[in-house]
């Protein structure tokens, strides 16, 4: 079964590329850090601490999450531009460095590994989640660069942002990803490292198809 990681920091392009290599090579694919944004809205919608750690499990064992093209559903309900606030990204980064919600997640996450394949982007997917991949790929960017895209995606989905607060956001959510102590965001030893800041998603689509 074929089976490809893709791992990065926030806005490395790991979400566009993952999902258009899904489309290429016809397979299932994950978009791990929206499990998390799904349990960030969960909690704020239903005023759950996020070191509620009973309530958050019994979440996570409700949850029915689906990937379908570019929309992604809680329990039959579109929850796409949803999760897709700094807002909820900030609680997501807090709820990911959970080592009991991170070990509750992983049977959810690895149940999308089915046939004919599946290419996964999060992480700590070549590290933790699929470890026996044989295709595993972590992206990079500057922080500059990664901001900028960030800005572009929110603006174009009429978010009111900033750039410079982005720049922080994602430099304060790069330390806590480094530097926790469960799942940190490291490159797995057999991963294959591209520096996306200069490349366009169809370059690094390509070479990763070469690659493989």
């Amino acid at each position: 079964m074929n089976l490809i990681t893709i791992d990065g920091p926030a806005g490395s392009g790991k979400g566009t590329i993952a999902k258009q290599l899904s489309e290429v090579l016809k397979l299932n694919y994950l978009d791990s850090g929206a499990i998390y944004r799904i349990l960030g809205l969960h909690l704020i919608e239903n005023n759950i601490p996020i070191d509620n750690e009973d309530l958050i499990k019994k979440s996570i064992e409700k949850a029915n999450i689906q990937f379908s093209g570019h929309k992604i559903s809680l329990n039959n309900r579109d929850v796409t531009d949803e999760i897709r606030t700094e807002s909820i990204a900030k609680i997501a980064s807090l709820i990911a460095a959970n080592k009991t919600v991170r070990e509750s997640i992983l049977d959810l996450q690895r149940s999308f590994l089915k046939k004919p394949g599946l290419v996964a982007e999060g992480r700590d997917m070549g590290t933790v989640v699929f470890p026996e991949a044989k295709n595993k790929f972590f992206l990079t960017a500057s922080v500059q660069e990664r901001a900028d895209r960030r800005y572009k995606q929110l603006i174009s989905k009429g978010f009111d942002v900033s750039i410079l607060d982005l720049v922080v956001e994602i430099q304060e959510r790069d330390f806590r990803d480094i530097n926790r102590t469960i799942s940190p965001l490291v490159p797995a030893a057999n991963a294959v490292i591209i520096d996306t800041t200069k490349l366009s998603p169809s370059q690094v689509v390509e070479f990763i198809l070469g690659n493989i």
